[in-house]
């Protein structure tokens, strides 16, 4: 059995776990992170590698992998260490509070402190109820966008009314012969800038934007070729579409997480927002996995609470070493 001891484990590999080795990396803790992806990144390389970011500070507009590309860059001078491809299964705390994480591939990893920052745990996309939507999965209906590539020149219909909806029909406006978004309510759930924006599209007569309906079954000969929706009045019409794109999030699943003794809140950890801190000590949660009173999920909140259980991570780690700063370069901060 492998095992790997450093000062914070790391229990996701995604955008917010990797700024948290950054945050880690400027107090000279050193990190190792798991993964149960093969490749770092999360949701963002996982599901939507090519989706348009518009909320990180300083870029007008990134997309997901190269979000994730930067990252890695940033935490290169730090050399964390990975086990990508591997489940985390069992967590044992010691008698100096020192904890031992296992995973399903037998890697065991000794460490002082464990963030978990594993964004929506396991997590599978939430299908609709649809006739016949599992039968045209991978011949027109697929839950995420990889390559929108795939969809240039072809007429796409979203369905959704929250973030990944309205973000996804304003880039492939540009890339699809046709876009049509139908939604069942009348407003959007997501940012309203952005639904600003495609209100104004529709307006324009760039896409189609069907609300107040919702779609009930598809047909097609081998491949998706009809959708059919009925409005709020019971009117029925029949879309000619090449790919549905059903867009209602993600279903989480934290999996062995759950049984660590942790205060649990609607498959989410309960947190201290003064250093989001569990109620165990030296656990700490950021990012999408964890819940506050006003909680937002949104990458920028994710790296904001980075930031402030590294504070508190390093008080766990070294606790005889008083906490102070010398600047000097970007990667020439001190702490002593």
């Amino acid at each position: 059995m492998e095992t790997i001891t450093t000062d914070i484990c790391i229990i996701g590999a995604g955008p917010v776990g990797l700024f948290a080795v950054f945050e880690a990396g400027l107090l000279k803790m050193r990190c190792h992170l798991i993964d149960v992806l093969p490749q770092v990144g999360g949701q963002l390389s996982e599901i939507y590698p090519q989706k348009p970011i518009y909320d990180i500070p300083g870029c007008p507009t990134v997309n997901a992998q190269g979000l994730v590309d930067n990252l890695m860059e940033q935490i290169a001078p730090f050399h964390p260490t990975f086990s990508l491809g591997e489940r985390v299964e069992q967590l044992h705390q010691l008698d100096d509070d020192s904890f031992i994480i296992q995973t399903n591939e037998g890697t065991e990893v000794h460490c002082k402190s464990v963030v978990i920052a594993g964004g929506l745990g396991c997590f599978e996309p939430r299908k609709p109820a649809i006739d016949r939507l599992e039968e045209f999965e991978g011949k027109g209906v697929a839950y995420m966008i990889r390559n929108p590539e795939a969809y240039r020149n072809k007429r796409v219909v979203l369905s959704g009314g929250g973030d990944s909806a309205l973000d996804w029909t304003i880039f492939l406006a540009d890339i699809a012969s046709e876009i049509t978004l139908v939604h069942r309510g009348d407003t959007f759930r997501g940012a309203p800038d952005s639904a600003d924006k495609v209100f104004e599209l529709a307006a324009g007569g760039r896409i189609n934007l069907v609300l107040q309906s919702h779609i009930t079954g598809i047909n097609g000969n081998g491949h998706l070729q009809e959708i059919h929706i009925i409005d709020h009045d019971k009117n029925e019409a029949v879309i000619e579409a090449d790919h549905l794109i059903p867009l209602y999030g993600l279903t989480p699943k934290l999996g062995p997480i759950a049984d660590w003794g942790l205060n649990i809140d609607k498959s989410a950890i309960e947190v201290n927002t003064f250093d989001y801190s569990t109620n165990v000590p030296g656990i700490y949660a950021i990012g999408d996995i964890n819940t506050y009173p006003g909680k937002l999920k949104l990458i920028l909140c994710g790296f904001h609470e980075a930031a402030l259980m590294a504070q508190s991570a390093f008080k766990h780690v070294y606790p005889e070493q008083k906490l102070s700063f010398k600047y000097t370069t970007v990667y020439g901060v001190t702490a002593f």
